[in-house]
């Protein structure tokens, strides 16, 4: 291994710390945090990535969870995690029930789930809690309208229930902002007063992508929908598998 790589290495495993300034539930399940890195005037990312959480356990080993960053790269060193309370999880529990004030050690940024250059049309495709590293990349596109200029992007967000349509809000008013983002929430199952989008992702996926190889697709969210939006779009539609940026949860 090269003295450069090795390097490379030593600063993305570097110990970093965070204090937690805000914490608020999305849903009985689902938790929105806002950290701020300590001792940094800036902490850089790509959208998309993520950082490696550690916490001591009781036996002295130390846990370690991977977390996408859920908000795109500010100047004041402050980012958001979007996580689920799973049962019988050590660090999400632990970082559900943490007081405001508490502090966090982690390591990061990590990861390839990025966009890709150069930028084209693209679709967003997400379920549950895999609309963190969405979020991140949505925000920063239209962050400034160079960035977004040019291109249409839509975002098919897929859950259960309506109460589990998370950061609905903003989403909703840069859609009201921007012609060219086209926001889709989708209910699986929902009672006869939703008037929006029924069923799986993919089936909303599909009319979006009719007869068009030229566009990009950003997936995130369990194995399950992952497989079937891939399936869609390589085999089904034809595309080349480079245009398929995808990230599992499980």
């Amino acid at each position: 291994m090269s003295t450069q790589v090795q390097d490379r290495i030593s600063v993305e495993r570097r110990l970093l710390t965070a204090q937690l300034i805000k914490s608020v539930w999305l849903s009985p399940q689902t938790k929105h945090l806002e950290l701020r890195v300590s001792g940094v005037g800036e902490f850089r990312f790509t959208p998309g990535q993520f950082v490696s959480i550690k916490q001591p356990k009781l036996d002295g080993k130390v846990h370690t969870r991977a977390y996408s960053i859920a908000s795109a790269p500010r100047p004041d060193a402050i980012f958001d995690l979007c996580l689920n309370r799973v049962e019988d999880g050590f660090l999400s529990n632990w970082l559900c029930d943490l007081e405001v004030g508490a502090s966090v050690q982690f390591h990061g940024p990590h990861g390839l789930f990025v966009l890709r250059e150069p930028r084209q049309d693209a679709v967003f495709i997400a379920t549950g809690t895999g609309i963190a590293p969405i979020r991140s990349m949505i925000q920063w596109l239209f962050e400034l309208p160079d960035r977004n200029r040019g291109h249409e992007y839509w975002l098919v967000f897929g859950t259960r229930h309506e109460e589990s349509i998370y950061y609905r809000d903003e989403f909703e008013q840069i859609e009201n902002g921007n012609r060219n983002f086209h926001y889709m929430p989708t209910l699986s199952r929902c009672g006869n007063d939703w008037q929006g989008c029924r069923g799986y992702v993919q089936d909303h996926v599909r009319a979006i992508v009719a007869g068009r190889s030229d566009m990009q697709a950003y997936i995130c969210g369990l194995h399950p929908m992952v497989d079937a939006n891939r399936r869609l779009l390589q085999e089904e539609m034809g595309w080349d598998r480079k245009r398929v940026i995808f990230e599992r949860y499980d």
